[in-house]
């Protein structure tokens, strides 16, 4: 679990609620479903006329990465990737086949294929790199979904807060309407803030941090890759792949 996803958005949260108590205000006072329901449901429906639905379904199938990212090792990849190397001087490249066979991770796998298959290394680079910018790009749009979130939700916030003035307006004869109408109105507005600063706008971001990893990593799986179809020395290997390690 990321621990400081976790402690961040409890802090956030926290933060918010206790300094309305500290101000003398009440929890109840923050929670309002109206304004909950236009916040919510304008924002998601405004992503969901801009987004296609491959991304969407993306998006809510990475989401988890926030608290549970992949674990991505580098120091253990490049002592793979070292070892790779000392099968491939004793057996030659087709000593790697056994090895690819039972490699769990689709990208090295693939490459440990091309290695066995005796391609040459700018079809292996040429290869490799459309799978790896392919799905670097696939993940950095379903990261920027929480952008958008984070776009839409305040300005639909004060699309909220101007419906509950509207109420206030239309009831001024009625001095027991005011009080529900200037509620939507401010809650509307601070769960529109709230929701983009607080929330899926760090997630947007968090996501990215994780792919990025993840493009770091698989930078390194071809590097090592292709000096195996190279020839070079196992050592020669390892003293280039960590520098991948900042």
């Amino acid at each position: 679990m990321d621990v400081l996803s976790l402690i961040g958005l409890v802090l956030a949260f926290v933060a918010i609620v206790g300094g309305n108590f500290l101000e003398g205000g009440h929890v109840s006072a923050l929670l309002n479903g109206p304004a909950a329901l236009i916040v919510l449901g304008g924002t998601l429906g405004a992503v969901l006329l801009q987004t296609p639905m491959a991304v969407f379904m993306r998006a809510m199938s990475i989401v988890s990465w926030i608290l549970f990212p992949p674990r991505i090792d580098m120091a253990r990849g490049i002592s793979l990737v070292t070892g790779w190397s000392a099968t491939a001087r004793k057996e030659g490249l087709l000593g790697l086949e056994p090895i690819a066979e039972t490699e769990p991770d689709p990208y090295a796998r693939k490459g440990l294929q091309l290695l066995v298959d005796g391609a040459e290394p700018e079809v292996i680079r040429s290869i490799l790199e459309v799978d790896l910018y392919t799905q670097e790009t696939r993940d950095l749009r379903a990261a920027k979904v929480f952008e958008s979130m984070g776009g839409y939700s305040p300005t639909v916030g004060i699309i909220g807060a101007v419906m509950g003035l509207i109420h206030v307006m239309g009831n001024l004869a009625d001095p027991s309407q005011l009080g529900s109408g200037i509620a939507v109105a401010f809650v509307a507005t601070i769960y529109g803030v709230a929701f983009a600063n607080l929330l899926v706008l760090p997630m947007g971001n968090k996501l990215k941090s994780v792919v990025q990893k993840h493009t770091a990593y698989r930078e390194m799986l071809l590097e090592g890759v292709l000096s195996i179809a190279e020839g070079e020395n196992p050592r020669s290997i390892e003293m280039k792949l960590q520098g991948f390690i900042d």
